[in-house]
């Protein structure tokens, strides 16, 4: 499956991590990423790209906005865009208030590049996939 098209908006406030991702988001094919140091300067971004983004990846913990408040943003104008939580907060709480709000996939660190992406594999099919 080719990725060429694809645009990612990486929503992460460690810079190392962010490098991380962007990294292997690369190795698989996709060079169309975006990056957010939190979810107001991911929001910002959101408000002024319409339609640019097929993906969010973002993670829980960030300051001034963080990625459950993005999420809640996003799922109030961009209802299907698939959004991929990430974050160090794997108990069933986190996870349960993440699919509250509509998180369409969620990833505990640390994680493989494997298990990355195949995450967001699946995600980027659903978006060729006619509903």
């Amino acid at each position: 499956m080719s990725f060429k098209d694809v645009n990612i908006l990486l929503v992460e406030d460690n810079n190392k991590t962010r490098n991380l991702i962007s990294n292997l988001l690369s190795d698989m094919g996709i060079y169309q990423v975006f990056e957010a140091k939190d979810g107001r300067e991911a929001q910002e971004f959101l408000d002024s790209a319409v339609d640019q983004v097929d993906l969010i990846i973002c993670d829980w913990k960030m300051p001034r906005m963080t990625g459950i408040e993005l999420l809640q943003q996003v799922r109030t104008v961009y209802r299907t865009m698939p959004f991929l939580m990430i974050t160090g907060n794997a108990d069933p709480d986190s996870v349960k208030a993440a699919r509250m709000f509509g998180v369409n996939a969620y990833m505990a660190k640390p994680f493989t590049a494997e298990q990355f992406e195949r995450k967001v594999t699946m995600l980027l099919r659903q978006l060729k996939t006619p509903i």
